[in-house]
């Protein structure tokens, strides 16, 4: 039979095995960033502007922001593969091919009736800005979080209805862009007053350039 001190050892492997294993996990309370269902006609920056888009248009609109800002998490939330940022944004893709090339359609039709000779272009650009937007330093880990819990609903949403998914959680998606911090502790750092020994002619002796012990201060 194991001695006392076999199992202790094969315990404390095991638990030091288990919490490497774990420590690449985000530990933390995040902010709460939910937000009203939007529509695209919002001001601000959830879809940007299409001016004259007919509601179906704004639809697409969402959708097509909702892709993108998931697309961004999967490149940028690899340091923590838990959240499955990546194989969520795959998965959707497939489940949602159909209303998601859909989307793209309605998107790219609104640009052509717009401008039929730089629609392409112009559908090109507002591409662009939509990735863009997405990018975030301070925020990444608000933003792989809510990203993550995002994918999870999209990949589960009925076909045909992942644009409520969109109008449910992009208004959270973009909120999540901000830095925030931890909720559940709060720390307060005392502000820092260095103290400092008088400065005075009188406080020090010249000769010796130390203090004299007349204000208070003698050498240390």
């Amino acid at each position: 039979m194991p001695s006392r001190l076999y199992r202790l050892i094969s315990a404390g492997t095991a638990l030091l095995s288990f919490s490497g294993a774990a420590s690449a996990a985000l530990f933390w309370k995040a902010p709460d960033l939910r937000g009203m269902p939007v529509t695209g006609i919002e001001p601000g920056a959830i879809t940007g502007p299409l001016t004259g888009a007919t509601p179906a248009e704004l639809r697409a609109a969402l959708l097509w922001n909702l892709r993108a800002g998931l697309n961004v998490a999967a490149l940028q939330c690899q340091f923590e593969p838990t959240l499955l940022t990546r194989n969520q944004y795959n998965a959707m893709l497939d489940n949602h091919r159909a209303e998601l090339a859909q989307a793209y359609q309605t998107l790219s039709g609104y640009f052509t009736r717009s401008d039929k000779k730089k629609g392409q272009a112009k559908l090109d650009q507002y591409g662009t800005r939509t990735y863009s937007s997405f990018s975030t330093v301070l925020g990444q880990l608000t933003f792989c979080e809510t990203a993550g819990a995002i994918g999870r609903e999209a990949i589960f949403a009925p076909k045909g209805q992942l644009y409520q998914v969109a109008e449910r959680r992009m208004a959270e998606l973009r909120k999540s862009l901000a830095l925030g911090g931890e909720q559940q502790f709060n720390f307060w750092i005392p502000p820092y007053t260095p103290l400092l020994p008088p400065l005075e002619n009188q406080c020090w002796d010249k000769r010796r350039n130390t203090l004299n012990g007349r204000c208070g201060w003698t050498r240390g």
